[in-house]
């Protein structure tokens, strides 16, 4: 099935390529050695031909991109460690970003985020939510895709002016909801949503793309996106959703397809609803019959859901620093999720690991826990630290993808056809008032023409008096409510 071997402690520290599948967790305190692990798991699997989907929140690891340099400390940690055949070299990627500055753009449009991920990046509260369900299904009955923020906010413009209409099959749409979801799209645009909304969309299917035997390494920078959490958490849940829904059921494979790697793992299930975490939930468990493995890498295992992390099988457990009573409770029951090992005491040991050292527990080739072991982690052949600033244009140069990713489109989509909607029922408002305004022009003529018929002449003198009374306040009312049709269609 292969496998490799990423550290040493009292065994060779192995990860079974196929329990790749059955997911993982990378914990521990900042400066413990995660990030460390994190560029030798992403190195370790593109030698496997295995594509790696991973967030660089600290601009540290798109140096994959670059050998390691002659490093002191790193050779005599080879040379402790027995390591004889390690050669520094490069690893194949391609860089994404939001902002377009380090990397190609990534994109996804309002239709393919859906109203659950949708709801949460806005903020909204359950009623807010229900709104939102229905602007996409009213949409998707009309045939208006929405793209765009501007389709969004002309769809609930379109909802709240028909309010009436849609009350008896869907219940009430408050216009105070309408008006703080539309408040709620400012705030997202001000911090630079738009920029993640739109099209062209990302097609997950790209990661996949293999460009020789060795896996595609895809970085996410995200030392600006990591700043808005609510945007960098919502962009990796859509991704991995995207995943569970485009990839094809494989069954019992060798290995995976790709490995998706959620860094700052708290920031995904922070104020998360109950029904999104149940979602998240049910995709973790399904989609290892994708091809797809998942790593979470945060400080505490406790940042994750019970539900969620009993999903993960491999285990890498770097130092937790306990000083309060609440944390060594913590670093205790974090203990006892880990396999026992004789003459090891997992919880003493998690407080008392140095930086690179880490207690690890992958999943054996049948799929049981192996016992908890002290490892220390194989040092990095890439580069260690940040690329040059030019390196960044240079590799995004590279990519196939730039031509594809890197103009944005605006095709028409619901912005548009309600735009065109709206134009023209003003033209046939206006056409109508025309119309009225004509035919009292006409009336108006034809009474002043038979005034002046000898007819009219021979009528009585109270008689012509009425008439002419009569007149002039038809008049008056006729012009005031042309006045009023005209002005409410201006307004």
């Amino acid at each position: 099935m292969g496998n490799f071997i990423m550290g040493k402690g009292s065994r060779p520290f192995v990860m079974e390529n196929q329990m790749l599948m059955r997911h993982g967790l990378i914990t521990g305190a900042t400066g413990t050695g995660k990030t460390v692990t994190l560029k030798v798991l992403a190195e370790n699997l593109s030698e496997q031909g295995i594509q790696v989907f991973l967030a660089d929140v600290k601009g540290d690891l798109s140096s994959l991109a670059e050998p390691l340099e002659n490093n002191p400390d790193i050779q005599a940690r080879l040379e402790t460690l027995g390591v004889k055949d390690f050669v520094p070299r490069s690893y194949p990627v391609t860089l994404w970003d939001v902002y377009g500055e380090k990397g190609i753009p990534v994109r996804t449009s309002i239709a393919e985020m859906g109203p659950l991920l949708l709801s949460r990046l806005l903020g909204l509260n359950d009623t807010q939510s229900g709104i939102m369900d229905i602007a996409f299904r009213v949409a998707d009955e009309q045939g208006w895709l929405l793209l765009d923020l501007d389709d969004l906010k002309a769809m609930l413009g379109y909802l709240s002016e028909n309010a009436a209409t849609f009350r008896s099959q869907y219940g009430n749409i408050a216009p105070a909801s309408v008006g703080a979801i539309l408040r709620s799209i400012l705030s997202l645009e001000e911090q630079d949503g738009d920029l993640l909304i739109g099209e062209p969309a990302l097609h997950v299917a790209d990661l996949l793309q293999k460009p020789g035997e060795e896996g595609m390494i895809h970085i996410l920078q995200s030392q600006k996106l990591y700043l808005k959490p609510a945007l960098y958490s919502t962009l990796l849940l859509w991704m991995l959703s995207e995943l569970y829904e485009e990839l094809p059921e494989v069954g019992n494979i060798d290995k995976p397809k790709i490995v998706f790697v959620f860094d700052e793992a708290h920031l995904l299930f922070d104020d998360m609803s109950k029904a999104l975490t149940d979602k998240i939930e049910q995709i973790i468990r399904l989609i290892r019959s994708k091809g797809v493995g998942i790593f979470f890498v945060t400080q505490s295992p406790m940042d994750i859901p019970e539900s969620v992390l009993g999903q993960l099988g491999n285990k890498i457990q770097h130092a937790l620093r306990a000083y309060t009573p609440k944390e060594l409770k913590d670093v205790r029951a974090i203990a006892q999720t880990f396999r026992e090992s004789e003459g090891l005491d997992v919880a003493e040991a998690i407080t008392s690991l140095q930086t690179g050292q880490a207690v690890v527990s992958p999943l054996d080739p049948d799929g049981t826990p192996m016992p908890a072991d002290i490892a220390m982690i194989y040092p990095p052949k890439s580069k260690i630290g940040t690329l040059a600033e030019e390196r960044y244009g240079e590799l995004m140069r590279q990519s196939p993808f730039l031509f594809k990713y890197e103009q944005r489109v605006n095709r028409e989509s619901a912005y548009e056809m309600l735009s065109t909607r709206a134009e023209q029922l003003a033209r046939e408002q206006e056409a109508e008032a025309l119309r009225v305004q004509l035919e009292k022009e006409a009336k108006e003529k034809a009474k002043k023409e038979a005034k002046n018929s000898p007819r009219s002449n021979r009528e009585g003198i109270t008689e012509r008096f009425t008439k002419n009374i009569a007149g002039t306040v038809g008049r008056e009312v006729g012009r005031t409510l042309i006045r009023g049709i005209l002005g409410s269609f201006k307004r």
